[in-house]
């Protein structure tokens, strides 16, 4: 699989893993201490931790106390791996949509241009090696240069506005996300 195809389905896998914790560990840890402590250790090790000491009132209370550490724990480990996915999420949607929205990012989208780079022209469409087109949005202009595959910044400007600049040349066209 292409380290790209890989990139794209590496977050939803870890938003599945995530939903299933989510789903699972409350279930996983009723089932790890069903019960009482006689119930789930061995004789001897009941007897180890000294618990065969303890009279039938305590040894509820103590069984008690850790079926609550335990539910808290989950509950803990459940809401650290939903805000996780969640966030994970949120990046995602940041990385597919920079470009159409700046999300208050000054960082510029930077790429490969795919194919051979011949200047500036209005309505010249741009597509990147990660997949983004951009199109010319202004009449600024550049003939006679001929570069292959060149190395693009796209930063944002203010009010939506993005600026292309290719590797070696000085202009810079406002451009737009189209895909």
């Amino acid at each position: 699989m292409p380290s790209s195809a890989l990139r794209s389905v590496r977050p939803r896998l870890l938003a599945c893993a995530a939903l299933l914790l989510c789903v699972s560990a409350p279930a996983l840890a009723q089932r790890v201490v069903d019960g009482d402590l006689q119930q789930q250790m061995t004789p001897a090790e009941f007897k180890a931790a000294g618990l065969d000491k303890l009279d039938a009132a305590e040894l509820a209370t103590l069984n008690r106390w850790l079926q609550g550490k335990v539910e808290a724990a989950t509950t803990q480990a459940v809401a650290a791996v939903r805000e996780e996915a969640r966030e994970e999420g949120r990046q995602e949607v940041i990385v597919k949509n920079r470009g159409f929205f700046d999300f208050g990012s000054s960082e510029p989208v930077t790429g490969v241009l795919q194919g051979e780079f011949r200047g500036f022209g209005q309505g010249r469409v741009y597509t990147l090696d990660n997949g983004q087109v951009w199109e010319q949005t202004d009449a600024t202009s550049l003939a006679g240069v001929r570069k292959q595959s060149p190395k693009v910044s796209i930063s944002p400007g203010v009010m939506g506005v993005w600026y292309m600049k290719v590797e070696g040349v000085n202009t810079r066209p406002k451009v737009r996300r189209t895909k």
